[in-house]
């Protein structure tokens, strides 16, 4: 059993901790790669789903106008790429919510 995502997790909230205690958290990790920000990385892809649905929704409110320059298909197409962006980031929520609950229920 693989615990890198769980040592990558515990990497990441010790990173924030030391954010939140006004400490600089370590540019790199143990093995040399340059370290992410997680809270970066969250907001980055909230702001790419937000980005599809308020696109999404222009493309409709466009079409229902009748606007000769959104056809259907692409209305549809970026329908489906707002539904399944915002499902994803859903997913990776509860995987993320899971994770937490497992680490904090672990005794020590």
């Amino acid at each position: 059993m693989s615990t890198q995502g769980i040592d990558q997790l515990l990497s990441e909230l010790r990173s924030a901790s030391a954010l939140a205690a006004g400490k600089p958290a370590a540019a790199q990790q143990q093995d040399g790669t340059p370290q992410v920000d997680f809270a970066d990385v969250l907001k980055s892809t909230i702001d790419q789903v937000n980005s599809a649905q308020q696109t999404s929704q222009e493309m409709q409110k466009q079409f229902e106008l009748g606007d000769e320059g959104v056809n259907l298909q692409d209305v549809m197409v970026s329908l489906q790429k707002a539904s399944l962006s915002f499902q994803t980031m859903v997913q990776a929520r509860n995987k993320l919510v899971t994770a937490y609950q497992d680490i904090m229920n672990t005794q020590v």
